[in-house]
């Protein structure tokens, strides 16, 4: 019993600290076309991301699970198919059957993937946004899952705009980047108290910061200032992971209205069935 207590005593210990980790991060709450139950990818923003990805986020992180097919698919970027075949042919992938066995690269076609992560350290980005939750908050994942989705997309949002210059309490000499979105990174003794709590949000990341505004100009015309481009890549990698969300969301509202359908006439085939003897004499 003794030891049972223990092990619950150190579990709840472990969650309040990683709650309170949870807690010193500013995420923000961005505005997606997609969310909510009735939500919708916007094509010219997952275009405008694919491109801030490509110019941007391909030198170090990949997308291997993404086939570049997909981006021709309708509820995603849709790019009309010869600039989807343009696309995969500018990029070169290492094929191990070429070259006597040997290997070589070659010309992407539509059914490759995207080449993976080329440095060391840098995260695969296919599934970023399903393994990232951004909402936290007193009544756990649960009910922010039900309300706002899980927030991975306004995590990837934040982070990329949650650069910010050091603290003063933090030594010029530290290693990363201030990130107020970012709670798994190093942390100088120099911003805790006493008790060993932070005393600002965030940590320090190792990956430099990747926008600033500007950073690409939009064949559309739209905003390239860091919050949209922030908010258009998310978007985007929010598709990589969830490109079938939209025929989801079309199933389960198919789906509750049939079984509403069903309830209505189950319940006037009920009373059908056992009026005339509802009220019948014993």
């Amino acid at each position: 019993m003794m030891f049972r207590k223990l092990t619950l005593a150190a579990v709840l210990a472990v969650t309040a600290s990683a709650a309170a980790a949870e807690s010193e991060v500013h995420i923000e709450d961005f505005d997606f076309s997609f969310e909510g139950p009735f939500g919708a990818y916007d094509q010219n923003q997952l275009q405008r991301g694919l491109k801030i990805y490509t110019n941007v986020c391909a030198g170090c992180h990949g997308l291997e699970q993404v086939a570049f097919r997909t981006l021709h698919d309708e509820g995603g970027p849709a790019l009309p198919e010869d600039q989807m075949r343009a696309y995969a042919e500018a990029i070169e992938i290492f094929d191990p059957a070429l070259n006597d066995g040997e290997g070589d690269y070659r010309p992407a076609t539509p059914a490759d993937k995207f080449p993976a992560n080329t440095a060391a350290g840098a995260p695969d980005l296919s599934l970023m946004a399903k393994s990232r939750a951004g909402f936290h908050g007193p009544y756990g994942l649960g009910l922010n899952q039900l309300f706002k989705g899980m927030g991975g997309a306004e995590y990837i949002a934040s982070l990329m705009v949650g650069y910010e210059e050091a603290p003063e309490c933090a030594p010029e000499d530290f290693e990363g980047s201030y990130n107020s979105a970012f709670a798994a990174g190093g942390f100088p003794e120099e911003c805790k108290d006493d008790h060993g709590h932070h005393t600002v949000p965030g940590s320090w990341i190792a990956m430099g910061q990747p926008l600033y505004g500007e950073d690409v100009d939009f064949d559309d015309g739209h905003s390239n200032s860091l919050h949209h481009e922030a908010e258009d890549v998310a978007a985007f990698l929010m598709w990589t992971a969830e490109p079938k969300m939209m025929a989801r969301k079309q199933a389960g509202l198919t789906g509750v209205i049939f079984l509403s359908l069903l309830s209505v006439l189950l319940y006037l085939t009920n009373k059908r069935l056992w009026a005339p003897h509802k009220h019948k004499e014993d």
